[in-house]
């Protein structure tokens, strides 16, 4: 019941309301309102369906423009994850999405930036986009694992999030998301009660970097983010980059085993 209920709720949410905030948008040609409207409305569907959104480690956000990384565990992610950002951002979105009328036109006017993971080509090209964003003052959120975990265990990450904060020369945050892959698993569409943790880890200074080094700001920002999660989405070990600036995430717990 209370996934229908947000679903018909982002429905009304989309044909009565967005269309205004798109003809506001175009006014003004400042996407502010549109997007604090519509953070506004995704933590109301939060408490529709029941989900408690606990954000920590607000204080490790730079002030300036950034790259928040984190985890994908599932569809519930963007819900909780988005709107805890202190600022409007970014966001590397399915080509799909840009398919369903009035949405896409809201996503290109919020800058968002599709992706088509089919075509490498056009992935590369996507991520000269977001450099571009970041260049003009608008922060990115992305999921480095390039998709979801089918467990919600961490997985490793892809390149392009570093590539793009190097070039852009702005700090990478990492995000830790927890417990969101118990309230909407892989391949469910119920929606269940309950919490779901936002950790905003120190941020990483990507100016430090060069693209030689890219795998090491790679492996630094996944032990970070891994350092934010709980035993049961911790990595496998042999999955996992190792950083030696960074503690051992779980010390002192037995090792995870493959099921």
């Amino acid at each position: 019941m209370r996934t229908i209920l947000i679903v018909f709720y982002f429905t009304l949410a989309l044909i009565l309301v967005m269309p205004w905030l798109i003809l506001w948008t175009l006014l003004t040609g400042n996407p502010g309102l549109m997007w604090n409207v519509a953070m506004s409305a995704v933590r109301f569907s939060m408490r529709i369906g029941d989900v408690r959104v606990r954000v920590e480690g607000i204080e490790n956000i730079p002030a300036g423009v950034c790259v928040f990384a984190a985890n994908h565990i599932s569809n519930v992610d963007p819900l909780a994850f988005v709107p805890a950002i202190p600022r409007r951002v970014s966001l590397l979105v399915k080509k799909e999405l840009f398919r369903i009328p009035i949405l896409a036109t809201a996503m290109r006017l919020a800058e968002f930036v599709p992706v088509d993971r089919e075509d490498k080509e056009a992935a590369a090209s996507s991520v000269d986009v977001a450099v571009e964003r970041l260049r003009g003052g608008t922060s990115m959120a992305v999921y480095p694992e390039g998709t979801r975990s089918p467990d919600g265990r961490l997985r490793p990450f892809k390149k392009g999030a570093f590539v793009m904060a190097i070039q852009a020369g702005v700090p990478v945050v990492p995000v830790s998301i927890a417990g969101a892959q118990t309230l909407l698993r892989k391949g469910d569409w119920r929606l269940h009660r309950g919490e779901v943790t936002i950790r905003f880890g120190p941020a990483v200074d990507a100016s430090k970097y060069t693209m030689e080094r890219r795998s090491e700001l790679l492996a630094r920002v996944e032990s970070l983010v891994a350092a934010g999660l709980p035993e049961e989405q911790q990595p496998f070990p042999s999955e996992s980059s190792s950083d030696p600036d960074i503690p051992t995430v779980n010390p002192g717990h037995v090792k995870p085993t493959r099921p």
